[in-house]
Formats: structure tokens, C-alpha cells, sequence
């Protein structure tokens, strides 16, 4: 035990360290790159890569929880069956990426996307032939070298972004860079572990297990989609592609605390949490809660940084073409807070086998989603889609907090102290912040 708990320090180190550097050339190039182009192209490639992201979740089964999680994932037949599937998926949906091309285009009156969803679409097929090292890392807790491995094709990616931008600023500098930074990827994911080789295989028991675990995951992660990727298609569609970049800048900014959570879930929670799923309840709950505590308490203070300052850092660092990111910023940031509080429990009932609450909670989300956006719109224009989407995560909130009163694992205690300091560190915050002269952060919405 004292092994996995030294693997799980050393784990959300390495996390951290990676996702803070990573998030600080995320900065640099950001700044750098919306200087150097449009915010129209930030608002057209958001689109095309919501898409692409769709066409992931439609036929997500979860090679990686599935590994994860997997007696037999160290077995070799069952890694290779699950990466033939891999790349067999990664051709398809580049395929898919060819015939929605032009409905596409046509639905959003722009010619641009006949070319550009195919090509962009080829990261499809790169990512298709990914090792299962990648997996097998996470399984173990060896967070290092995958932390580099980011680090590495970012940076990389980066370089050609912003100087093909610098060069020639147009699309094409997003659009190569994200080309570069998938097909490095692939190929430095086979170099992660000696002598660890993928080739194709098919056992008909490793895909039965495959599908029988990964089709609540399929179901899940088609409902994620709607959740968390239908206010651009919205957006895109009802505004412009200029204001969609800016609301890109903003939701960038905002969900920070929530990227945080997504690489701790992954990478630390989901292997730390099956290695205790096998404990009575009342001792597995014991686990969760003495483990979030930690982690809810540096994610509420991300939260309140953004609320309270957030503006003040859209304002400083961004152009007059970003100004309406500040006010759309404080709220969105506000609203990540049940997505957390549901993201550092849920990897409990994925543990045990049980991501169906997940997967009615997504649905319920995708439903506010579409309804609520253009019900916000009708009645309050931007600012009504912003708050849409601020509270779009209460329904996959309540529905996994279900999940886990069933399962006897609840952290409903935990999380309603937890709302409760959080409210009252904002306040103590913002009133320090209007004392000093500073106003509010939504002043810049009412000017």
C-alpha cells in the first residue's frame, strides 16, 4: 500500500507540473496567436474540431478505462485486439469526416469547411495507431513519461503555430500545427516502453469484453458530446464565427479548474480508485472522501482566482476584439463547480463497473444544452447563451450524486460544505476586490 500511495504522490506531481507548464505555453501561444490572426479563425476551427470531437465520442467504447480497469490488461492478445479496433475506428471516422464535409459547409454557409473537416479529420487516423502504452502508463501510475510526451508534441506544435502564423496568418497555422502535434504523438507513443510492440490481433473474448464494458461508456460519451460541445455548433450558428472565437478565449479561461480535474480523473483517480474498489463500502467511501478533500480545496480556490480576477486578465493581455470574454468569463468560471464536484466522484461508480448513472446524467445535460441556449438567446441575447451553459452541469450533477447514494459511496455531506466555503471565500474576495477599488467583474457587462 505504501508503493500505490508513493505512486499516486509522485503521479499528481508529475500531473500538476505537466498541466501547469503545459497551460502556461497554452498562455504565451494564445496571446501570441490572437494577435497574429482573426478571432473569426479561432471561432472556425473551434467548429470544425467540435465536430471531429463528436465524431470521437459517437464511437467511444473507452480503450482507455477499459484498460484501465481490465483484469486482463496486461494481457498482450487483449492490448492488441483493443488497439486493431483502435486503429480500424480511426479510419472510419476519417471517412465520416469526408461525406459530412459538405453538409456542413452548407449548413453554415461557408465553403472553407469542405476542405478543412477532411483534413483536419486525418488526426483521426493518427490517433487510431496510438500505442496502448499510452494505456498501460496510466494503468500503473507511471505518469512521467506521458506528462513529457504531452509536453514534448505541444511544444512542438506550438513552434509551428505560431510561426506559420507569424509567416502567413491564416487557418492554415492551426490547422498544421494540430496535423504535427497528432501525428508526433503516434509516432513517439511506440517509443514509450522497450520492447513493448502493438500488431494486429483479433480474440473474439477481449472484444466481448471490450463492448460489454465500453457500451455504457458509447452511450455516455455520445451524450457528453451534446453536453459539452453543442454550444459551439449553437453558437455558431445563431452568432457569428467572430464571436464565437471570443467565447472560445473565455470558455478556455473558465474551464481550467475543470482540466485540472479531467487529468487528475484520468491519469490518477480512476487507477488509484480501482485499486480500492474491492473494499466494503462504507471503507471505499472512506477513500473518496479523505481523497477529494485535498483536491476540491485547490480547485475552489482556481474558482474564485477566476470569478473574482478573471476579467482583469482578459482585459490586460487581449485586444478590444476580446473585451466581451471578460464579463463571459466570471460566470462560466462559476459554473464549472458542479462538473467538478461530479468529476472527483464519478471515477468511484467507474470503478465498480458502473457508468450508467454517468451516462443518464449526460443525457439530461445534452437536453438542457440544446433547449436552454435558445432559450437564453430568445429572451437575453449572449448573455442569456452564457448562462445556459454556466448551469448546463446541475442535471449530470444530481444525477450522479444519485448514482453514488445507490451505490452506498455518497459525497453529498462533502460537497454541500464544500459549495458553502466556496461561497463564502468568493464573497469575502469580491468584497475585498470592490473595497480596493477595483468594481466587480461583471462591471465590464453593463458598461
Amino acid at each position: 500500500m505504501a508503493s500505490l500511495k508513493s505512486l499516486a504522490i509522485r503521479g499528481a506531481i508529475w500531473t500538476f507540473a505537466g498541466y501547469g507548464l503545459s497551460q502556461g505555453l497554452r498562455l504565451v501561444s494564445n496571446l501570441i496567436l490572437t494577435r497574429l490572426l482573426e478571432p473569426e479563425l479561432f471561432g472556425l476551427m473551434a467548429l470544425v474540431t467540435t465536430f471531429l470531437i463528436g465524431l470521437n465520442m459517437f464511437s467511444d467504447v473507452g480503450f482507455a478505462p477499459n484498460i484501465i480497469q481490465s483484469k486482463r490488461g496486461d494481457d498482450p492478445d487483449f492490448l492488441n485486439t483493443a488497439w486493431s479496433l483502435q486503429v480500424l475506428r480511426g479510419f472510419v471516422l476519417w471517412a465520416i469526416c469526408q461525406a459530412i464535409a459538405l453538409p456542413i459547409a452548407e449548413f453554415y454557409n461557408d465553403s472553407r469547411l469542405i476542405g478543412i473537416v477532411p483534413l483536419v479529420g486525418l488526426t483521426m487516423i493518427f490517433a487510431g495507431f496510438n500505442s496502448t502504452s499510452l494505456y498501460t502508463l496510466n494503468r500503473k501510475m507511471l505518469i512521467g513519461k506521458l506528462t513529457l510526451l504531452e509536453l514534448v508534441t505541444q511544444i512542438i506544435a506550438l513552434v509551428v503555430m505560431v510561426t506559420w502564423a507569424w509567416l502567413s496568418p491564416s487557418i492554415w497555422a492551426l490547422i498544421v500545427g494540430n496535423l504535427v502535434a497528432a501525428l508526433l504523438k503516434t509516432i513517439l507513443s511506440h517509443r514509450l516502453i522497450p520492447n513493448y510492440t502493438n500488431r494486429f490481433a483479433w480474440e473474439q473474448a477481449a472484444v466481448r469484453e471490450i463492448f460489454s464494458f465500453g457500451k455504457w461508456i458509447f452511450v455516455s460519451t455520445a451524450m457528453t458530446f451534446f453536453a459539452t460541445q453543442a454550444d459551439r455548433m449553437i453558437m455558431g450558428k445563431l452568432l457569428s464565427f467572430s464571436m464565437l472565437g471570443v467565447y472560445t478565449v473565455a470558455f478556455t479561461f473558465a474551464s481550467l479548474p475543470q482540466q485540472v480535474i479531467g487529468q487528475l480523473s484520468g491519469k490518477m483517480i480512476l487507477p488509484l480508485m480501482s485499486q480500492f474498489a474491492h473494499l466494503p463500502r462504507e471503507s471505499f467511501r472512506a477513500k473518496i472522501l479523505s481523497k477529494r478533500k485535498g483536491i476540491l480545496a485547490g480547485v475552489g480556490l482556481l474558482i474564485i482566482l477566476l470569478v473574482c480576477f478573471g476579467d482583469i486578465l482578459i482585459l490586460k493581455f487581449y485586444d478590444s476584439r476580446y473585451a466581451q470574454a471578460a464579463w463571459m468569463l466570471p460566470i462560466l468560471a462559476l459554473g464549472i463547480w458542479p462538473y467538478l464536484l461530479f468529476d472527483t466522484s464519478r471515477t468511484a461508480l467507474m470503478a465498480i463497473g458502473k457508468p450508467n448513472y454517468q451516462a443518464y446524467g449526460q443525457l439530461a445535460k445534452s437536453l438542457h444544452v440544446c433547449i436552454g441556449l435558445f432559450v437564453g438567446y430568445h429572451y437575453l441575447g449572449v448573455l442569456g447563451i452564457i448562462i445556459a451553459i454556466a448551469l448546463n452541469d446541475i442535471e449530470l450533477y444530481f444525477m450522479n450524486i444519485y448514482g453514488l447514494w445507490r451505490e452506498e459511496l455518497s459525497t453529498l455531506q462533502q460537497d454541500l460544505k464544500a459549495t458553502l466555503l466556496l461561497l463564502l471565500g468568493l464573497a469575502i474576495v469580491l468584497a475585498g476586490r470592490y473595497f480596493l477599488g477595483f468594481g466587480f467583474p461583471l462591471d465590464t457587462l453593463f458598461a
